[in-house]
């Protein structure tokens, strides 16, 4: 029997997010004939620590907020004594490998750019892989996006969560990387549909665009509201209900408050389960200013429900213009247009409920999971 190939994932914790469902789905579904799959977790908390397969070796480093003391004051403390212990292991990372992960492997995985500087200083003999999912065109801070790009450039070989990812690095900073592949995120239509029929929701007003997304300011959802807003005062009724939460809860309840669409704005933060809450709804939105290759998008795709979506990062490579979903530009003008097409003429939207049935099609998990079989064991065997 040949020997397994030994592949390490590491993340820092597992809040709901399209980069933690993308890990939870890799380690779900990479064959466990050729892989040693070990996942590690530097903060043992998130909504989808849960989620992580039992088949797999698990370490984790520092306990989560969720496993600390209630009391204020001893709270605290965990917390400043949490921060010092992951400061020494950043700073010291041999110690870290021999005294917690305490084994080889032949593959290091970073699923994302904040573990970037934590893979390339590993002290294994490791070949090492990193996934970047980060429309680098919409971060205005051009001294950590090089810094992010420049560590890319160390790694052994790049996956890029969609071709917009890829190419816009070589468009603005004239770099390429030769040592990549595009591989897009698998999205689990059949798992989606199951859990979207889990629950019944009902909301108090119809027509309702739902939303997914962390809230962060990049996701755009304070321009939704104002579109909103602007639509209800044309007198077009229809009730806007966001899934997620993120530093942006306070600022967009603020907002709701001194807009005066609490009622018809919902904020239902983070939800286990959010495919009720869509599956319920008659429209999807997604204002965001930028976008890899959104799981989200794909997920509303095969619940058919009509999308209107920023054209950013690789949504135009999932969504056909007018066909299969309906894009705008991430700005209030082109929103507000979207959505009160929608609104005014559901003659669109029928139109793409119908392309919808044949159109998700395109989505072939396995052919993903493939990919990246292949790009891990040509790694393994530069290895030698």
């Amino acid at each position: 029997m040949p020997q397994k190939i030994k592949v390490l994932f590491r993340h820092r914790s597992m809040e709901m997010g399209g980069v933690e469902r993308v890990i939870l789905d890799l380690l779900e579904n990479l064959p466990r004939d050729l892989f040693d799959i070990t996942f590690f977790l530097t903060l043992n908390q998130g909504e989808l620590r849960k989620k992580i397969p039992q088949d797999i070796e698990f370490i984790t480093l520092q306990k989560g907020r969720e496993d600390m003391s209630e009391n204020k004051f001893l709270r605290t403390f965990q917390l400043i004594k949490r921060s010092l212990i992951l400061l020494f292991f950043r700073k010291f990372p041999k110690f870290l490998y021999k005294n917690i992960i305490k084994k080889d492997f032949d593959l290091e995985i970073a699923p994302t750019y904040a573990e970037f500087d934590n893979i390339l200083s590993s002290p294994l003999q490791s070949r090492k892989i990193a996934w970047f999912h980060t429309d680098v065109s919409y971060d205005p801070d051009k001294k950590r996006v090089l810094h992010r790009i420049n560590n890319l450039k160390k790694f052994d070989w790049v996956i890029f969560g969609s071709q917009q990812t890829k190419e816009v690095i070589t468009d603005l900073y004239q770099v390429t990387f030769p040592k990549s592949s595009v591989i897009y995120n698998a999205i689990k239509m059949n798992e989606v549909r199951k859990k979207a029929s889990e629950f019944p929701v009902n909301y108090d007003s119809h027509p309702v665009f739902s939303s997914m997304g962390r809230l962060h300011s990049r996701k755009n959802y304070h321009t939704l509201m104002k579109v909103h807003k602007k639509l209800l005062d044309e007198g077009l009724k229809h009730t806007v209900a966001v899934i997620g939460g993120g530093g942006e809860m306070e600022n967009l309840k603020n907002q709701a408050k001194n807009l005066g669409v609490e009622s018809s704005f919902l904020l239902l933060d983070s939800q286990i389960n959010p495919y009720p809450y869509i599956k319920s709804s008659d429209y999807f939105v997604l204002p965001s200013e930028s976008e890899s290759y959104p799981l989200t998008i794909g997920e509303v795709m095969g619940l058919n429900i009509p999308i209107v979506s920023t054209n950013v990062g690789g949504i135009p490579e999932m969504i056909e213009h007018n066909f299969d979903g309906y894009l705008v530009e991430p700005n209030e003008d082109d929103i507000y247009n979207g959505m009160r097409l929608f609104l005014t003429h559901p003659d669109v939207s029928e139109k793409l409920k119908k392309n919808l049935e044949k159109s998700v099609e395109k989505f072939d998990n396995e052919k993903i999971y493939r990919e990246v079989s292949s790009v891990f064991q040509q790694q393994y065997q530069l290895k030698g």
